[in-house]
């Protein structure tokens, strides 16, 4: 009988679908923000410590940012929770309010272990 090689398909923990990719630059980040605000959906950040990134729900960073469409400010929010927890993953999350689902969600900073 033979045998099929099928290899081995591990799967890797990535915080989240952007993981695989390579490490998005400032101009891509923008890019993101502006797909958001220009969907109409509402942007949210989030953070959590790496050792927890797996089990817990992420603390939300404020409240969603209703109606934003300035991509600076979501920016400053981005730069404020990272100094405010520069160990901590922070994501930036963005909420379709008509299909009531993420559209998009990715990590901006990632955490220090």
């Amino acid at each position: 009988m033979a045998t099929l090689n099928v290899g081995n398909y591990e799967t890797a923990n990535t915080l989240e679908t952007f993981g695989f990719l390579p490490k998005m630059s400032a101009t891509e980040i923008q890019a993101q923000i502006a797909y958001i605000i220009a969907n109409g959906w509402t942007p949210a950040i989030e953070h959590e410590h790496p050792n927890n990134a797996f089990d817990y729900y992420w603390t939300m960073w404020k409240l969603p940012f209703f109606g934003e469409e300035n991509m600076g400010n979501v920016l400053a929010e981005l730069e404020a929770c990272h100094r405010a927890f520069p160990d901590h993953h922070v994501r930036l999350t963005g909420y379709d309010n008509y299909t009531q689902s993420q559209g998009s969600c990715f990590v901006v900073y990632e955490g220090r272990t």
